[in-house]
């Protein structure tokens, strides 16, 4: 059975850090697209980093590019955000998704939307002025 569970959310103060993780598990094909999107009630969910983990290549929001790092571990399959310099237009539900894909142009986050993405529940951002 598929698992994505993320870790890490906490209440912190702007212009502090926090570092998220993800673990997938029980992927027949282990995963080599993983990305971060987070979620405010009403609205839809902003992809904010993504990886391909077979080059290491990633993307990032304009919102969070110079502030947020991914990177990934192979071995579990893993991937971590690491968030510095954070405000409360941050706080968010922070969702990690994952799906092995053929090709890495595929890697994006509108493929990382689809239905054959797994998703976690995610884990609760709260930046407090």
């Amino acid at each position: 059975q598929v698992h994505v569970m993320e870790s890490g959310g906490d209440s912190v103060q702007s212009g502090g850090s926090l570092r998220l993780s993800c673990v997938a598990s029980g992927f027949t094909s282990s995963p080599n697209c993983m990305g971060w999107f987070r979620q405010v009630p009403g609205n839809e969910p902003e992809g904010v980093a993504r990886i391909y983990t077979s080059s290491g290549g990633t993307e990032y929001s304009d919102s969070v590019k110079g502030r947020f790092t991914i990177s990934q571990d192979n071995a579990k399959p893993s991937v971590y955000l690491q968030m510095d310099r954070l405000n409360p237009e941050d706080s968010a539900t922070y969702h990690c998704a994952a799906v092995y894909v053929n090709f890495e142009w595929l890697c994006d986050f509108s493929y990382l939307r689809k239905d054959l993405t797994y998703w976690g529940r995610g884990t609760q951002v709260t930046v407090s002025s």
